[in-house]
């Protein structure tokens, strides 16, 4: 494990280093922060999209290893996600948004806060998945007796074998994975979303080992502190809240009361709407919050319900 000194030079190398030519966010010496960990690589934008709509700005810097943010509580570090569980399990941060996989990789003891289902391309989890060529005999795990495995998740691959009482040889692939089957290994472990590349390079799935969303991880150390506790539920709250605003529009109109009846039937709304009697008597105003994907549908049917000044706004944060 690195020293506590080792690890306040660290932090001022990459102070000085990584905001060359910017003033880095000024903070009180009087100011609790809080550790946390963005991954950097393909869940970057994505997660911080997430942060934004939660309420917390993040400002990268020209290396995008140490961003600020809007609030000075936060002390933000940009970590590779398959580096964040072992850092967070070594106490040098606080908590994080990594991968299930990488935690579950890394075999750290964590506090899972929040699962949030995103991910870098679509909504769908990523899958680590048994992959060999088309036209190869193996069929089923068992068939991987005796072969060669090549995988950058090399301890998911292992325990996976290993629960199974399979013996194969695994190495550790820096990339291109699907390139060295069959020529180098005779199966690969890989991450995929859709599989779309995996069909594209003619190879064919045999098992998933493992699914996974990330996650908001805490260092159960950092969790027993009250302070940083408190800290990241709000933080783990408002990210669930802008997730579960994510596909969801709100939706408010005027409409006759008369017809009231006929609307509550047709609206698919996520809760029951609000509705308020407006200073005509036979006029209502309904707000409610629907799907974004039904609302080319159902504004037609508003109109011809008699509905009047139709808005359709967006949301960042539902919360339950």
């Amino acid at each position: 494990m690195i020293g506590t000194t080792t690890w306040k030079i660290r932090e001022t190398w990459l102070d000085s280093r990584h905001f060359a030519g910017k003033t880095p966010p000024l903070m009180s010496d009087t100011t609790r922060t809080l550790k946390v960990a963005i991954p950097k690589g393909s869940l970057q934008e994505p997660t911080i999209e997430l942060l934004a709509k939660a309420g917390y700005e993040v400002y990268v810097s020209s290396r995008g290893l140490r961003p600020g943010s809007n609030d000075p509580e936060l002390d933000l570090y940009m970590i590779r996600a398959q580096e964040i569980g072992r850092y967070l399990g070594q106490g040098f941060i606080d908590c994080g948004i990594t991968g299930h996989d990488w935690a579950y990789e890394n075999e750290v003891e964590l506090l899972d806060l929040a699962e949030l289902p995103y991910s870098r391309a679509s909504s769908l989890p990523t899958r680590w998945v048994l992959v060999v060529p088309e036209d190869s005999p193996i069929r089923k795990p068992e068939d991987l007796e005796g072969k060669r495995i090549a995988t950058e998740g090399v301890g998911i691959t292992k325990r996976y074998l290993r629960e199974r009482g399979i013996n194969a040889e695994v190495e550790f692939s820096w990339g291109a994975t699907e390139v060295k089957v069959p020529d180098l290994v005779d199966a690969i472990v890989d991450v995929t979303e859709t599989g779309s590349s995996i069909k594209a390079n003619r190879l064919r799935i045999v098992d998933t080992l493992l699914t996974s969303f990330p996650h908001f991880y805490a260092n159960p150390v950092a969790a027993a502190d009250p302070w940083k506790r408190e800290k990241m539920d709000r933080i783990a709250l408002l990210l669930k809240a802008a997730l579960g605003a994510r596909g969801k529009v709100g939706l408010k109109m005027n409409l006759p009361s008369g017809r009231l009846n006929e609307l509550l039937e047709k609206l698919p709304s996520l809760r029951r709407p609000t509705v308020s009697q407006l200073s005509e008597p036979d006029w209502v105003a309904v707000e409610t919050v629907i799907d974004e994907i039904v609302v080319r549908d159902i504004i037609p049917e508003l109109k011809r319900l008699g509905a009047e000044g139709i808005i359709e706004y967006p949301l960042n944060k539902i919360v339950p």
